[in-house]
């Protein structure tokens, strides 16, 4: 058995602290109120132990066992159980019904499972995936009979450390299995709390969580970090915050303690669609802590979501901008604990030409970020990876992470792991690793000994010679249009052009209202877009929302936009250019 294994782990729970609540889940299909299901940590070892039980006819220990099933304990019995039987679980979302998912296609032809974990409401659309030579046999966990007595169980040798297989979301290549150890789990878990909470976690800190259990960030708030831990969560289902925004609201008021951790676009669904009277008589003074992360940090986002909540006694202080990435199991940085997130304005032309210089809030040309604090429990340097050296301080460079909690690599992809994972410091500063570093692929600055997150390096715009960051151009575009974008360059003879797709909606208005707004908003971005970022917008492409791809948690895709401009596939609602 794996020291400190997340098995391991869910046996010491059962063992010393069996009555105390696990999970619970809301299910509000059942209930608009939300129908509360729990489970106590022995009930809990019990499930799984019947699962792993059941999963050891199937295969035996290192074989992959895929968990497609709708949010609920269910998943949380079977991903557990998984791991539990001594195979490597591959946590992914349930095919929605009629629709052919080619993402869970592509990555159980990656990892082949020899079982598919589901639900018996889930299993006729599960069965047309389980395909191949030797299709993997599937197990409906809710038939099993879960609650039925069981014996001590004993020790288990050989259990391997891998944990689980982390598919990316794939925003700039097809879905990768990031392989998640055990120890890369715990290691996490612990330095995440150890930032979030200073070391000392309430005993009574609840997670809660609507995030898929099939995102990263999803996974170690909602599943693992209650397990590693020792705490309870509150959860629910995408589509119940999605339904009704305040329910997550409602759920952290209820909580004592609260964590929870949710994308920018959650902050800003929530600050707009939750009223007064979804409030009344709740409190939101006990939240320790909100983090915002998986997409891009607004800071306009987090201060409307901040003035929405101040009246309910939510504390600025509670709402942690955080960085991570499946690469590192999750977390890497966030904010100092006790302080409201900083926002910090820089001089747009340095930015993109590589340096970090502050300037006054009202300066002209300058983009704001915001700051992913001063102090961590995790080890990375900004570094210049042509000439593998650490960057100074003021200049741009890309993040570098090291420590057990860097994932063991790419699940069969030496190569792309080799250049990932192995990367090496030249003459590195007294008290640095040497490596292996995790190259992130992010480019990042510390300022006054604060990190700040640039943006992707392969989403990089250069149009005329200069380097433009597309989340700043983006987050530019939201603040006017109020809805998604994405900002992609597009070849033109011997240079590039920069090009930005804009999601509108539509209001109750005429025909003439209507297009005289996009006039005036494609008039008022083009403008912004020059004054701020000092690039011309060849083409502004409005588009009713959910019309720009996006990934499984959130992230544009940009390269498929620039596909789809490139071929005429966006239905303009400003008609053809």
């Amino acid at each position: 058995m794996v020291e400190h294994s997340l098995t391991a782990l869910l046996r010491e729970r059962a063992g010393k602290q069996g009555d105390a609540t696990a999970y619970t889940y809301l299910d509000f299909e059942v209930d608009p109120n939300g129908y509360r299901e729990s489970l106590t940590w022995a009930e809990l070892y019990r499930r799984v132990r019947v699962v792993a039980e059941e999963l050891r006819l199937c295969g035996a220990p290192g074989d992959r066992a895929a968990v497609l099933a709708p949010q609920g304990l269910e998943y949380i019995v079977g991903f557990l159980g998984a791991m539990h039987a001594g195979f490597v679980a591959v946590p992914l979302s349930v095919p929605q019904p009629g629709v052919h998912d080619e993402r869970v296609v592509s990555v159980l032809r990656d990892c082949s499972p020899s079982v598919i974990l589901t639900t018996t409401a889930s299993a006729a659309e599960v069965a047309g995936y389980a395909e191949g030579a030797r299709p993997p046999a599937i197990v409906e966990i809710d038939s099993l009979d879960l609650d039925s007595p069981r014996e001590p169980d004993a020790v288990r040798p050989g259990m391997p450390p891998v944990a689980y297989l982390q598919y990316t979301s794939g925003s700039t290549r097809l879905p990768a299995g990031v392989v998640v150890t055990h120890k890369n789990v715990v290691t996490n878990v612990d330095q995440a709390l150890g930032d979030y909470f200073g070391g000392d976690i309430p005993s009574d800190a609840t997670f809660v969580s609507w995030l898929p259990f099939y995102h990263d960030m999803g996974l170690i708030k909602g599943v693992c970090a209650p397990l590693v831990c020792g705490r309870s969560a509150a959860l629910m289902s995408p589509l119940a915050f999605l339904q009704r925004p305040a329910r997550w609201i409602q759920s952290l008021a209820s909580s004592p303690a609260a964590l929870s951790a949710a994308p920018n676009f959650a902050f800003e669904l929530a600050a707009r669609r939750t009223t007064d009277d979804d409030m009344a008589g709740l409190d939101l003074g006990d939240v320790r802590s909100i983090l915002s992360g998986s997409e891009r940090v607004h800071a306009a986002t987090l201060n409307r979501f901040i003035d929405r909540f101040a009246p309910f006694h939510l504390k600025p202080s509670a709402i942690r901008p955080s960085y991570g990435l499946a690469e590192a199991t999750v977390y890497v940085a966030t904010s100092d604990l006790g302080t409201a997130p900083s926002r910090v304005r820089f001089d747009y032309e340095k930015l993109s030409n590589g340096h970090a210089r502050r300037c006054d809030a009202d300066a002209s040309g300058s983009t704001e970020l915001i700051g992913h604090g001063t102090h961590r429990s995790t080890v990375l340097r900004i570094v210049d990876p042509a000439a593998r050296t650490e960057n100074p301080a003021g200049t741009v460079g890309e993040i570098w992470v090291h420590g057990d909690n860097v994932a063991a690599g790419y699940w069969h992809k030496s190569e792309e792991t080799q250049r990932v994972f192995d990367g090496s410091l030249v003459n590195a500063s007294p008290g640095t690793p040497d490596g292996p570093w995790l190259k992130t692929g992010d480019l990042g600055v510390i300022s006054d000994g604060e990190l700040f997150i640039i943006g992707r390096i392969k989403d990089l715009l250069i149009v005329d010679g200069s380097n433009h960051y597309p989340d700043d151009i983006e987050a530019t575009i939201q603040e006017l249009s109020n809805g998604r974008a994405a900002a992609i360059s597009v070849p033109d003879g011997e240079s590039e052009k920069l090009v930005a797709i804009v999601e509108v909606k539509r209001r109750r208005e005429s025909d003439d209202d209507w297009a005289e707004r996009l006039h005036l908003l494609k008039r008022e971005l083009t403008s912004a877009i020059s004054t701020t970022h000092r690039v011309r917008a060849a083409d502004l492409v409005f588009v009713a929302p959910g019309s720009i791809p996006i990934t499984t948690s959130g992230k544009v895709r940009r390269s498929t936009c620039g596909e789809l401009y490139r071929e005429n596939r966006f239905e303009r609602l400003d008609g053809p250019r």
